[in-house]
């Protein structure tokens, strides 16, 4: 039995995490982290905790949804306590990047900004296109909830990575995020990333490519935040006993 232990229950996806692993063969909750006390009932044998070494030291694998402050604090304790990291927090920034980077030199840690089974072969799919679709734009919309805070998402993010390594293009040299007023004509190479929030929309993302009397779009939409929770759960069962490295979700599900 892999015990999991659920870092951000509080949430959105922990508490499906928390539904989910009930139905779970040879995996179960054994413990949850928590900032502040927990506004639902749990089972009683789960331990419920504010020191994160003893959250680490209850578990076999975590898998974390919270915040990027958090998820920080997260990386920074497991380093000195080694554990089977599950990570699909969002919006984490360059520091954060580095240090997960960091942390994966000394523990197994799967990083995916979508747990999903779908958006993993959207990737695969995006690449493939990105290259073989010569001239053609690349625009990427996303829409989600009006709770999201980060934009754009990290799906999309990663999406607009996965165009630009089918064209050997710096993305961060590439990517526009907005526009307004007389800017001019669209460059050749850019890759927009544009980001809608309204509603209780899951996720949807769109990646168009787009030529002179032809388009081709590709779309993925989360109907159920299951999805992610399932996918971050099937993650977390093949993540347990893997070596130290920094993996993927494409790894999870063998894709490449």
């Amino acid at each position: 039995m892999i015990k999991v232990g659920v870092f951000g229950a509080s949430g959105r996806v922990g508490k499906l995490l928390l539904e989910d692993l009930k139905e779970t063969p040879d995996m179960s909750v054994s413990t949850v982290y928590v900032r502040n006390e927990l506004n639902f009932s749990i089972d009683p044998s789960i331990l419920i905790t504010m020191d994160m070494k003893s959250f680490l030291n209850a578990c076999d694998v975590v898998i974390d949804f919270s915040l990027p402050d958090a998820c920080e604090t997260l990386l920074e304790t497991a380093i000195k306590t080694p554990k089977p990291l599950v990570i699909g927090t969002t919006g984490l920034n360059t520091h954060q990047l580095n240090l997960l980077k960091d942390a994966s030199q000394v523990m197994p840690i799967l990083y995916a900004t979508n747990m999903s089974l779908g958006v993993a072969l959207l990737n695969k799919l995006v690449y493939q296109a990105s290259a073989a679709l010569e001239g053609f734009d690349i625009e990427i919309v996303e829409m989600h909830h009006k709770h999201k805070k980060d934009a754009p998402s990290g799906t999309a993010l990663t999406l607009s990575e996965s165009a630009a390594a089918g064209r050997d293009l710096d993305i961060n040299k590439v990517r526009v995020s907005g526009r307004d007023g007389n800017i001019g004509e669209r460059t050749k190479d850019e890759i927009a990333v544009m980001a809608l929030r309204g509603g209780d929309i899951v996720g949807r993302h769109t990646v168009g490519f787009y030529n002179d009397g032809e388009f081709l779009e590709l779309n993925h939409t989360a109907t159920s935040r299951n999805t992610f929770s399932k996918g971050a759960i099937r993650a977390g069962k093949w993540l347990a006993g893997k070596k130290a490295g920094l993996y993927s979700i494409s790894d999870c599900l063998e894709l490449h």
